[in-house]
């Protein structure tokens, strides 16, 4: 299993990412200013910027949810800066754009949606897996891949070489992330090969379910390969995972940023990926975060599901 070099979490140890569990919604991080045509931030001139919606031009930025979940998004100790790749794919597709874009910090998926269909938020970089459900409401766009895996501490943890060997034990994970639909599928692996099912313990982000298993209420972390990567590059040699198979239901996951049919975001912001794409910004940023073996050849809008 390839390891990572530790040098770009540096000064970012998990133990100050997993001190802001507890922090309050509401805090932002910008990526690049903001304000309404002609202030500060705002580049009327941008190749896409006449394509945006209306609504858009006229409150002047992007506003992304996010909550806590490396290496996407990492909540500084303040509750509001917020570093990862999210951040630096918004500032690219900005420049694209014309509009600047902000990040509004908040808990959990379900508050994520349920933002966006209200207008509170515009978008959400996601990790999110493209369902048909999902993309009945929203617009998605993919720009990323991934395998479910599963973190396991090294030592004092349970002694699984694969997935097979946790079934029957409980496995912390986000609430109604991509994670929560995989583990249903190990698990119903598992009782189909008549073993004790997965138990899955839904929790608010990434940092919450560290922590279950770091106090032992839970075997494993489910969670993106990307994220397995992440926190094993934080933290050297105290974690290990296994990745859940196809005949296990895995599949290789479309991950997509979502945004609300109804702001009519979701096509001009796809089209501000192909520009990234094409200018090489995309590449540059997924080598810089060292997730080039789960970046996609294309983006696509609203990919097969």
């Amino acid at each position: 299993m390839r390891m990572l070099p530790s040098t770009k979490w540096a000064g970012l140890g998990l133990a100050a990412v997993l001190s802001m569990t507890g922090c309050a919604a509401g805090g932002s991080a910008s990526a690049s200013g903001s304000g309404a045509a002609g202030a500060p931030g705002v580049n009327t001139q941008a190749e896409l910027y006449g394509s945006l919606p209306q609504a858009i031009k006229d409150k002047g930025e992007i506003v992304f949810a996010g909550d806590s979940h490396p290496p996407y998004r990492t909540i500084g100790k303040d509750g509001k800066t917020v570093t990862g790749i999210d951040p630096d794919i918004q500032k690219a597709l900005s420049e694209v754009l014309g509009v600047p874009t902000r990040i509004e910090v908040t808990d959990g998926l379900p508050q994520m949606l349920a933002g966006m269909k209200s207008g509170r938020y515009d978008a959400f970089n996601g990790p999110v897996k493209a369902t048909p459900d999902r993309l009945k409401e929203f617009d998605g766009v993919s720009w990323l891949s991934s395998r479910t895996s599963y973190l396991i501490p090294t030592s004092g943890g349970v002694g699984a070489q694969s997935t097979e060997d946790l079934c029957g034990t409980t496995a912390a994970g986000v609430k109604g992330s991509i994670t929560e639909a995989q583990t249903a599928k190990l698990s119903e692996w598992c009782a189909s090969k008549g073993r004790q099912p997965v138990t899955f313990l839904g929790l608010a982000d990434t940092n919450a379910t560290i922590l279950a298993v770091k106090s032992q209420r839970a075997a494993s972390a489910a969670t993106t390969q990307t994220g397995a990567i992440d926190l094993m590059a934080q933290e050297q040699d105290k974690w290990r995972y296994v990745s859940q198979t196809d005949e296990q239901g895995a599949g290789v996951d479309q991950l997509v940023l979502l945004a609300p049919k109804s702001n009519s975001l979701g096509p001009v912001i796809e089209k501000a990926f192909e520009k990234i794409f094409a200018n090489g910004r995309y590449k540059e940023l997924v080598d810089q975060w060292h997730l080039s073996d789960v970046a996609v050849d294309k983006p696509v809008l609203n990919p097969s599901t």
